[in-house]
């Protein structure tokens, strides 16, 4: 008998004796009679779950409903990371569909030689171009600046808030200015979508001299924010993010009573749970709200505040089943709100400002769609392609506004 014959049966003779064998384990273990309440031996949800056993015998009374909280509490986590994972694998599979179509071209220009351009973070853009006006020396000489090989910028850091520092050779005719005019000028420049970088230079040149004045403090959380929102690296977002936070802490600490404290260490807590598990995400919703109603609290009449209120209103209004369970086990209380009141705070930022955004103008016709309010609907997407794209986040919102008219029409469409 060839010896490859010889192989197969013996390696068949294997896997029927380990399939007998299970079959018998399944008979004694599944099969026999139980006095036991007849529970699962354990949960599993594919490779990404772990096991959890469970006993045989359920305790009684309160450790009862502690535990099976702790094992929802896991379960819920597990499908949360399950879900994060899909979603992130559907965004690496869209990058590389890109991707493929232009592979040939980049390959051709590596063996031509072709210089290739790597992907620049926007403050470094912005610092590449002042220093064209800087000696070449002084920038040559410059350890604190440096990209890596993906193009990013990679920087000491300070003790204190780990910056990215300025480069040297921006310090070296640094302008003494009194706080007051500092303000001013950081505040002017910050109007300037394409000058934000520059005002977040212009406080971290003065870091040392005001930062124990809550002025300064807070507006420098703000300017971590804004650069958090300006770059494009993931590492650097979460770096400017967690600064920002700590500084907006540092803000509320030393003035309480101060709304832009709380509305500027509300938005980065929104910020920071964009790289949390679903539990400090929650956590940070709370946190987020408990600031955000202080901050209205102290600035009524600041349209931004409501902006960010109805964003949150419609954000609860939307949470799955996943979320909603979740919070209920975490702090006993599941946070609630209704589309109608997410209007009510976009209607009131038109009230203070009209036209205050695109964004806005977008979320009322949102707010609307759902209500099933098509004329109302349609207006405001009217209202907002009116209004020109200058920031990310109105090229967002006009791109979600042409879905939203895309989908008005086909509701017209059926109806009629």
């Amino acid at each position: 008998m060839p010896h490859s014959t010889n192989r197969e049966m013996i390696l068949g003779i294997v896997v029927g004796t380990a399939g007998i064998s299970l079959l018998l384990l399944w008979y004694h273990k599944v099969r026999k009679p139980r006095t036991a309440m007849d529970l699962p031996k354990f949960l599993s949800l594919g490779n990404s779950l772990d096991l959890m056993t469970l006993q045989d015998e359920v305790p009684s009374g309160q450790g009862t409903t502690e535990i099976f909280q702790g094992r929802q509490l896991q379960i819920l986590e597990k499908l949360n990371e399950l879900l994060t994972n899909m979603e992130e694998l559907k965004k690496e599979i869209r990058v590389l569909k890109e991707a493929i179509p232009k592979l040939e071209e980049y390959i051709q220009g590596e063996l031509g030689g072709k210089v290739t351009v790597h992907k620049i973070s926007p403050q470094h853009r912005a610092r590449k171009r002042r220093l064209a006006t800087v000696q070449s020396s002084a920038t040559s000489n410059s350890s604190e600046e440096a990209e890596s090989e993906g193009g990013y910028v990679t920087a000491n850091t300070d003790t204190e808030e780990q910056s990215f520092p300025v480069p040297k050779a921006f310090n070296t005719h640094v302008e003494e200015l009194n706080l007051d005019a500092l303000i001013q000028m950081a505040d002017n420049l910050r109007v300037n979508e394409g000058k934000k970088v520059e005002s977040f230079e212009l406080l971290c040149d003065h870091k040392e001299k005001f930062r124990d004045e809550i002025e300064f403090i807070w507006r420098f959380a703000r300017a971590y924010g804004d650069m958090y929102e300006l770059s494009t690296n993931t590492q650097e977002k979460k770096h400017y993010a967690n600064i920002g936070k700590t500084l907006g802490e540092k803000a509320i600490m030393r003035a309480p009573k101060n709304g832009y404290c709380h509305l500027w260490y509300a938005v980065l807590c929104g910020y920071v749970s964009e790289f949390e598990g679903l539990q400090n995400k929650i956590n940070c919703g709370y946190r987020f709200k408990e600031h955000l109603d202080k901050a209205i609290e102290f600035l009524p009449e600041e349209p931004f505040l409501y902006y960010l209120k109805g964003r949150y209103c419609y954000s609860v209004s939307k949470l799955s089943w996943i979320e909603r369970k979740m919070a209920a086990t975490l702090f006993g209380s599941i946070p609630s709100s209704t589309v109608q009141e997410a209007l009510q705070n976009f209607l009131k930022v038109e009230e203070l400002q009209p036209g205050f955004s695109k964004s806005n103008y977008m979320f009322m016709a949102k707010c609307y769609a759902d209500l099933n309010q098509i004329d109302n609907a349609v207006k405001f997407c009217n209202l907002a392609m009116l209004l020109p794209c200058i920031t990310k986040e109105d090229e967002d919102a006009q791109k979600e506004v042409k879905k939203i008219s895309t989908s008005l029409k086909r509701r017209n469409w059926n109806k009629g």
